[in-house]
C-alpha cells in the first residue's frame, strides 16, 4: 500500500519483500515526492540499491524501515508539511 498526502493506494503490487521490482519504485516517481518512507514489514530489511535507484537519481529521497516505523516518520513528516509518501509492506515475513 502506499500512503501519500492526497491519495491511498491500495494497489501497489508487492505484498512481500521478496516481490519488491525496481518498476514499483518507479511508478512512484508520477507523486512529486520528496522523500518516500519504505517499510518492510516487522522487522527493516534494505532492498538491493538497483532497485530504488531510480529514485534518488530522479531527486527522490529513500529511507528503509520496518512498517511501524515508516508510519511513525510519516505522520511527523506530514506535519513538517514534506512531500512524503510511505510504501508499506504490511504482509510479515
Amino acid at each position: 500500500v502506499i500512503v501519500a498526502p492526497e491519495q491511498l493506494l491500495t494497489d501497489w503490487p508487492p505484498q512481500t519483500f521478496a516481490d519488491l521490482e525496481a518498476t514499483h519504485f518507479e511508478a512512484l516517481l508520477t507523486l512529486d515526492l520528496e522523500i518516500v518512507l519504505l517499510g518492510t514489514g516487522q522487522r527493516q530489511r534494505f532492498p538491493h540499491p538497483k532497485l530504488t535507484a531510480v529514485l534518488p537519481a530522479n531527486g527522490v529521497g529513500v529511507e528503509v524501515m520496518d512498517t511501524f516505523a515508516a508510519c511513525r516518520t510519516y505522520n511527523l513528516l506530514m506535519l513538517e508539511g514534506r512531500r512524503v509518501a510511505a510504501a508499506l509492506l504490511i504482509v510479515g515475513d
